[in-house]
C-alpha cells in the first residue's frame, strides 16, 4: 500500500493515471520468454507493418532497390489482402490464445493429446503442400474447375479431407488438454498450420476466373471444403477472444441456412446445399464483405495508432487531464470517467475494453468519494459505452457505417457531433444529481495533477487534432491516420516516453495483437451477414417491418429498437453494428427514412446493447472491478444511459439532430434537446431546482423533457413553459416547506 501521493515526471502532483496505457493480459493469454517471446514479438510487429506498408502503397522493391520475381509491392488485390488479413489474425490469435484459461496449477507435462496433436500437424502440412500443388498446376496452364473428376477427386481427398481432419483434432485436443502458459501448445499450431492452408489455397483459386463461379456447379469442391475449415478456425478463435455470445449467434444463423427451408412464414428460405453456401460465404458476401474490408484497412489502422499512443503514454496524460479539469467538481472521479472515458472509447473500439483501462483507476476514486460499487461500476459501464458514439473515430464505427452506406466519412463524423454531446451531457447530469442527492464533494486540490501542468502538456492531443485536421482537410482515413500515427511517435519526443526505435517496434508488436480480437470477431460477423445476404432473410424482416409501419411507425420503430439491442447483445460494437446493419436499417430505409439517419438509429442501439440487462459486457466488465452483482449494476447502467434510447427516435422526429437542415434549425434542435436531457436527467435522479423532487414532480419532469426532445417549435415552446412552471412550482413548494409552522 502506498504511503503517500507518488509523482512522476509528467506532473507536480500525485499520479492518478498510472498504468491505463498498461497491456490488459486476458486468462487465456500466454506469456513467452526469451527466443519464443523474441520471435511471436517480430511476428506480430511484423503483421502491424505489413498492414501499415500496404495501406499506404509503401513499395518494398522502392525500400530495397532489388527487383526480384515475387517480391511484393502494395497495394496487393483486394481479395488477396483479406485473404492474408485473416489468416495473419488466426496465426497469431493460435500461438497467443489458449482454448481455455490458465490456472495456478499450470500443466506443461507430457501428455499423450500432445503426440496425437503431432501426428495431426502431417494433415495439415500435407494440406498446405497440395494447395501449393494447386497453384503449381493452374501456372502451368491446367483448366480448373469443380465439373473435372481428377480435379474433384484431389481436391477432396488430397486437400479438403486432410484440412478438415486436421482442423477437428486441432480444436478438440486444444479443448481437452491443457498446456503450459509459457509455451505454443501442439494443437494452437495445428490450427495456426490449417488457417495457414485455408489462405494459400483461397488465393490460388480465386486468383484464377473460379471467383466468378461460386455458388455454382462450376466452383471447386475444394472451395467450400477450405471454406467449412475457415469458417471453424474464425468461430473458435472468437470464442477465445471474445466468448460465446457471438459463436452462439453465429451457430443460430449457420444452422438457419440449412433448416430455413422447414420454417414457416418469413422465416422460411430456400433450400440452399452446403457446397453452394460455402463456396460463396467465403468471399465479399460473406467473411470477405464489409466487416473484414474494414477491420483489414481503418479498424488495424487506428489499433496501430491507439498502440502508438499507449507506447507514447499519452493515454496516461488523458486521463489526467480529465482529472486536472473535472476532479474538484462534486462527485469528481464520475466526472473524470466521463471525459476519459470518451476519449479513450473513441479510440478503444470495445466498451469493455474501454471499461477494464479507464475503469480500474475511475471505480475505485468513486467509491472513495461516497459512490456505493453498483453506481460506481454503472457510471464508468456508461460513459465507456459513449465512448463509441464519439466522433471522429467513434470506436471504428464511423469507417464501417461509411463502408456499407457509401456516405462519406466526414458527413457522418459531423452528424454524430450533436447525438454524441446529448449522451455525454445526459451522464453529466445524472452523474453530477447522484451526487447532489448523497451530499457528495469533489476530491481535494492535493489529490489532483495541477491543471497548469496539464496544459503545459496539453501538446499531447497534437495527434487527435492531426487526425480531425486531415481528415476534414479532405486526406483519407489511411493518410490521415498515418500522420497521426508519426505524430504520437514525434509529441512523445517531448516527454520522458520518448519513442525510439524499439518503442516504435514494440507499438506495432502490441498493435499485432491488440487486433487479433477485432478481427476474429469482424470476420464472426461476416459469416452472419453472409447467411443475412444469400438466404435472404434480410430482405424479409423487411417486409415485416414495412406491414408493422402500415399499423404504427412507432411501433415499428420500437421493434427494430429491439432487434437491434438483441441482435448486439455480447458483441463488440463492430459486430454488434455490423449484423444489425444487415438485418434491420433496409427495413427502415424501406420506410422512407434516410440512410444515414436508418444506420445511425441502427448503430446507437447496436452500441447502448452493452449496457442493457440482460447481457450488458460493458456492465459486467465494471461490475468486476467494482465488486458489485452484474445484474445491479447493468439495471443501473441502463438508468444512467437512459438518454441513449431516446436519443435515436429523435433522429426520426428532428433531422437536425444529424446537422441535417440550416444552421439556425441546427442550433434549436441542439440546444432544445440539451434542456430535454437536463430534465430527463432530472426526473429519473428526482433532484430539481436543488432539493429531492417527489414521484409526481418527476413524472412531470419526463414528460416536459419529451416536450423537448421531440424538437417541433409548438412541442419546444410546449416544454419551456412547462419547465417554467416546474421551477416555480418547486420555488414555491420549497418557500412553503422552509417556512417556520407557528
Amino acid at each position: 500500500m502506498a504511503t503517500g501521493p507518488q509523482t512522476d515526471d509528467l506532473t507536480d502532483g500525485p499520479v492518478l493515471a498510472d498504468g491505463v496505457d498498461d497491456e490488459p493480459v486476458e486468462g487465456n493469454r500466454r506469456l513467452f520468454e526469451g527466443k519464443t517471446y523474441l520471435a511471436i514479438a517480430a511476428l506480430s510487429a511484423f503483421y502491424a507493418v505489413f498492414h501499415m506498408a500496404a495501406l499506404n502503397g509503401w513499395s518494398i522493391r522502392g525500400w530495397t532497390g532489388i527487383d526480384l520475381p515475387g517480391l511484393p509491392v502494395f497495394p496487393m488485390e483486394t481479395w488477396n489482402f483479406r485473404i492474408v488479413h485473416i489468416a495473419g489474425a488466426l496465426i497469431l490469435g493460435f500461438v497467443l490464445y489458449s482454448a481455455r484459461g490458465f490456472t495456478d496449477q499450470e500443466r506443461g507435462r507430457r501428455h499423450p493429446l500432445d503426440l496425437l496433436a503431432y501426428l495431426a500437424l502431417g494433415p495439415a502440412l500435407y494440406a498446405c503442400y497440395t494447395a501449393l500443388g494447386f497453384a503449381s498446376q493452374i501456372a502451368g496452364g491446367v483448366m480448373w474447375n469443380g465439373i473435372d473428376a481428377a480435379i474433384r477427386t484431389a481436391e477432396i481427398y488430397h486437400y479438403g479431407y486432410p484440412l478438415l481432419i486436421a482442423t477437428g483434432l486441432g480444436i478438440v485436443i486444444g479443448w481437452a488438454r491443457p498446456h503450459s502458459r509459457a509455451s505454443i501448445a501442439p494443437a494452437d499450431l495445428v490450427l495456426a498450420v490449417c488457417g495457414i492452408a485455408v489462405a494459400i489455397y483461397l488465393i490460388t483459386i480465386f486468383g484464377t476466373l473460379m471467383r466468378n463461379s461460386t455458388g455454382t456447379p462450376f466452383a471447386p469442391i475444394g472451395m467450400s471444403l477450405a471454406a467449412v475449415a475457415g469458417t471453424a478456425l474464425i468461430m473458435e478463435m472468437t470464442r477465445r477472444v471474445a466468448g460465446l455470445a457471438l459463436i452462439i449467434i453465429a451457430g443460430v444463423f449457420l444452422l438457419y441456412v440449412f433448416v430455413g427451408d422447414l420454417l414457416p412464414g418469413f422465416l422460411n428460405a430456400p433450400d440452399i446445399t452446403w457446397q453452394r453456401f460455402f463456396s460463396q460465404v467465403y468471399t465479399d458476401a460473406g467473411i470477405l464483405g464489409p466487416t473484414t474490408a474494414v477491420s483489414s484497412t481503418y479498424i488495424i489502422l487506428f489499433i496501430i495508432f491507439a498502440a502508438f499512443l499507449q507506447a507514447s503514454k499519452v493515454g496516461d496524460y488523458f486521463v489526467n487531464f480529465a482529472f486536472a479539469a473535472a476532479g474538484r467538481a462534486r462527485g469528481g472521479p464520475a466526472k473524470v470517467a466521463i471525459f476519459a472515458s470518451g476519449l479513450m472509447g473513441m479510440i478503444n473500439g470495445t466498451s469493455a475494453g474501454n471499461v477494464v483501462a479507464t475503469g480500474s483507476l475511475t471505480i475505485p476514486l468513486m467509491k472513495k468519494v461516497g459512490y456505493n460499487a453498483r453506481t460506481a461500476g454503472a457510471i464508468e459501464a456508461g460513459a465507456s459505452t459513449g465512448g463509441q458514439i464519439m466522433p471522429p473515430i467513434m470506436g471504428a464505427g464511423a469507417f464501417i457505417m461509411a463502408e456499407i452506406t457509401g456516405i462519406p466519412y466526414t458527413e457522418i463524423a459531423i452528424a454524430a457531433i450533436i447525438p454524441a454531446v446529448l449522451y455525454f451531457v445526459s451522464i453529466y447530469f445524472m452523474v453530477d444529481f447522484e451526487a447532489a442527492k448523497l451530499g457528495m464533494r469533489g476530491m481535494r486540490e492535493d489529490e489532483l495533477p495541477k491543471f497548469r501542468d496539464m496544459v503545459r502538456r496539453v501538446f499531447l492531443f497534437l495527434p487527435i487534432i492531426i487526425l480531425i485536421a486531415a481528415l476534414f482537410m479532405g486526406y483519407s482515413v489511411i493518410r490521415a491516420g498515418t500522420l497521426a500515427t508519426a505524430a504520437a511517435a514525434v509529441v512523445s519526443w517531448f516527454t520522458p516516453y520518448r519513442m525510439g526505435i524499439r518503442s516504435v517496434v514494440k507499438a506495432f508488436e502490441l498493435a499485432g495483437i491488440m487486433s487479433i480480437q477485432i478481427i476474429a470477431v469482424c470476420a464472426c460477423a461476416g459469416i452472419i451477414v453472409g447467411v443475412i445476404s444469400l438466404t435472404g432473410v434480410g430482405a424479409r424482416f423487411s417486409s415485416v417491418l414495412l406491414d408493422i409501419a402500415a399499423a404504427n411507425q412507432l411501433i415499428a420503430l420500437f421493434f427494430a429498437m429491439c432487434i437491434s439491442i438483441l441482435l448486439g447483445m455480447g458483441m463488440p460494437t463492430t459486430a454488434a453494428y455490423a449484423v444489425a446493419a444487415s438485418v434491420v436499417a433496409p427495413g427502415l430505409i424501406q420506410l422512407g427514412i434516410p440512410m444515414l439517419t436508418a444506420h445511425f438509429f441502427v448503430f446507437y442501439f447496436a452500441v447502448v446493447s452493452a449496457i442493457t440487462p440482460p447481457v450488458a459486457l460493458a456492465s459486467y466488465a465494471a461490475a468486476g472491478i467494482s465488486g458489485s452483482n452484474p445484474m445491479a449494476t447493468s439495471v443501473a447502467s441502463f438508468k444512467i444511459g437512459i438518454s441513449a434510447f431516446i436519443v435515436p427516435f429523435m433522429f426520426f422526429y428532428n433531422s437536425a439532430i444529424l446537422m441535417d437542415g440550416t444552421w439556425f434549425e441546427v442550433t434549436r434542435a441542439g440546444a432544445t434537446a440539451v434542456f430535454g436531457v437536463f430534465l430527463l436527467s432530472s426526473g429519473v435522479q428526482g433532484w430539481w431546482v436543488g432539493s429531492r423532487a417527489s414521484w409526481l414532480m418527476r413524472g412531470a419532469l419526463i414528460v416536459t423533457a419529451l416536450f423537448m426532445i421531440e424538437g417541433g417549435m409548438i412541442s419546444d415552446l410546449i416544454g419551456i413553459g412547462g419547465a417554467v412552471a416546474l421551477f416555480l412550482l418547486a420555488r414555491v413548494m420549497g418557500g412553503r416547506a422552509a417556512t417556520p409552522s407557528v
